[in-house]
């Protein structure tokens, strides 16, 4: 595959079966192929994603010794601030050439994951900062949901099978910005090739060449969104539980060229995830004599801490 396939949410929740069987089936044989859809008719609308992006560059636009006021100590980088440099990919010693910043799940009627959760971040130099987070974190999670029940679907398993696992689940919002680039950036690259840890990532702001995917032949495509368009892609976490079914790829964003170094990208991932009391034992239905059981059994919790400590953002 060579393209990255499209597929129309308002499909899947027209009412219409024949429709939204062939936005099952689509997303399905996707996810199997390469890993990435483009989904149209999301929950997110064109000024909720303007007044984002003014506040995200608002905020990456502080002075240093202001934002590093946010970057909490102790959390693995879970919630407010990473200062640029600090976060490098499974396996790689130089750190991605990106700063970001993390809004986290908004816990609703549980003590214990309140508990569990570090606390949001609140900037007190951007009024509307917090305020717009949340809502597109909020849009984005129904946004998911809806994902998750096509795939459940997919799976033949109940269409609300991940439900219960995400609601309150320990999901991220992450405005990231790639920054100018001053000088010879040697092996760096704004984000070197990875997959991601999580079920599902929703990707914002993939509008623009940068973003590349690695195909099961080993040539990397680009993944260039149409304008109403999210990026959205499997996680190590649903890959596992699916026996490799659904394939998490490889994706990097790669360095303009030169002439366009002097130019910031911004793009913002919320990364899905379960609660993690989430076992990601390998599904029966995925298991057979062509594919056997590929791995242990985990939980979210568990594979998410390990992957932390893999990243640099927590030391053991």
């Amino acid at each position: 595959m060579t393209i990255i396939p499209s597929v129309d949410l308002s499909d899947f929740i027209s009412g219409d079966a024949e429709k939204k069987q062939q936005f099952v089936n689509a997303i399905g044989k996707a996810y199997e192929e390469i890993g990435f859809v483009a989904l149209k008719g999301h929950f997110l609308n064109d000024a909720l994603v303007e007044k984002l992006y003014t506040e995200v560059k608002n905020f990456f636009s502080l002075p240093v010794e202001t934002k590093q006021k946010y970057e909490i100590p102790g959390i693995g980088g879970q919630r407010g601030y990473v200062s640029f440099g600090k976060e490098s990919a499974k396996g790689k010693k130089e750190g991605d050439l990106k700063e970001f910043w993390h809004f986290g799940q908004y816990v609703e009627n549980n003590e214990k994951l309140e508990k569990e959760y570090p606390a949001n971040v609140i900037v007190e130099e951007l009024p509307e900062f917090n305020k717009v987070g949340k809502e597109t974190y909020k849009m984005l999670e129904k946004t998911a949901k809806y994902v998750l029940r096509a795939l459940a679907l997919h799976l033949g398993l109940e269409e609300t099978y991940f439900d219960n696992y995400i609601l309150n689940g320990n999901s991220i919002l992450r405005p990231i910005h790639y920054p100018p680039i001053t000088q010879e950036p040697k092996d760096a690259v704004r984000a070197a090739a990875h997959g991601d840890i999580n079920l599902i990532t929703l990707l914002m702001g993939a509008q623009g060449r940068g973003l590349q995917v690695q195909n099961h032949k080993g040539e990397w495509i680009d993944a260039i969104a149409e304008p109403d368009e999210l990026m959205i892609n499997v996680g190590d976490m649903l890959s596992r539980h699916t026996n490799n079914k659904l394939k998490s790829t490889i994706h990097r964003v790669i360095n303009p060229p030169r002439e366009l170094w002097g130019t910031s990208r911004y793009s913002i991932p919320f990364f899905m995830h379960p609660i993690s009391d989430m076992k990601l034992n390998v599904l029966d239905a995925c298991i057979d004599e062509n594919n056997p059981k590929a791995f242990d059994d985990i939980t979210a919790g568990e594979f998410l801490t390990e992957r932390l400590i893999e990243l640099g953002l927590i030391k053991k």
